[in-house]
């Protein structure tokens, strides 16, 4: 940058602001969700999972805005289940590829609380 060689990620730290400061004055809710399609009683069925997670409340509790916690917390949460050794197996895996029950049970426990909702019809690419 400007003829000075870098560190990519110092740079962005130095430019960018602290994520820690963007968080008075956020409002609104986030939307975090996924929908699933598969077979269930051999019927095709979707579903919407989510979680809402309201800025300004999430940076009353905690000092950050809700990105950050949506964040933080499943990786938290990924991590325990690691060294608990429930997600711990040889090779490379994908969080995908786990038993999802108690991370999702821990995602209620620490914060981020999720609904489903059922629709109607698969959802359209």
């Amino acid at each position: 940058f400007e003829g000075k060689k870098i560190v990519p990620l110092e740079f962005l730290k130095a430019v960018l602001p602290n994520p820690g400061s963007l968080a008075e004055g956020y409002t609104g809710k986030t939307c975090i969700g996924t929908y699933v399609t598969g077979m269930k009683d051999g019927q095709e069925k979707t579903i919407f999972i989510y979680n809402n997670t309201d800025h300004a409340e999430t940076n009353k509790e905690v000092g950050a805005q809700a990105v950050s916690y949506t964040t933080g917390v499943p990786a938290m949460i990924g991590a325990s289940l690691m060294l608990q050794g429930k997600w711990m197996e040889p090779g490379v895996w994908n969080m995908e590829q786990f038993d999802p029950d108690e991370f999702m049970e821990r995602l209620n426990k620490y914060g981020l609380p999720w609904q489903v909702q059922e629709c109607n019809k698969p959802f359209e690419k």
